[in-house]
């Protein structure tokens, strides 16, 4: 799975930011295995000279793998931290909802073509 991280110009683009956030992303997925095509997450910081509520903003755009689905999350918080994880936890809660909705669909699908009329 590759992850790619985009930061806006107000936001630090240190490396270990990146990493962080690649980290972050790929733990959250991981059990998704080999389903997950691309992921790629984007900061931002909205208020960039003041401190704000709720002014840092995590988005996650997920390629779901054969089905070319995308999945879109985002997350505002006051931290950049606090908007990784946020995202993070949608993100695993909507990929593990599609690729089950995905699953039935294909399951579904895979027994009406296999059954034989009476």
């Amino acid at each position: 799975m590759e992850v790619v991280v985009h930061c806006d110009e107000q936001v630090c683009r240190s490396e270990e930011l990146i990493r962080r956030v690649e980290g972050v992303i790929a733990g959250t997925l991981e059990q998704f295995g080999g389903r997950i095509a691309r992921v790629e997450a984007s900061l931002r910081d909205l208020n960039s000279p003041k401190s704000g509520d709720r002014d840092k903003i995590c988005s996650v755009t997920v390629q779901i793998g054969g089905t070319g689905g995308q999945i879109l999350v985002s997350h505002e918080a006051t931290t950049l931290t606090e908007a990784i994880h946020g995202a993070a936890d949608k993100l695993k809660r909507l990929v593990a909802r599609e690729l089950q909705q995905l699953d039935e669909t294909l399951g579904g699908a895979q027994a009406n073509s296999t059954a034989r009329p009476l």
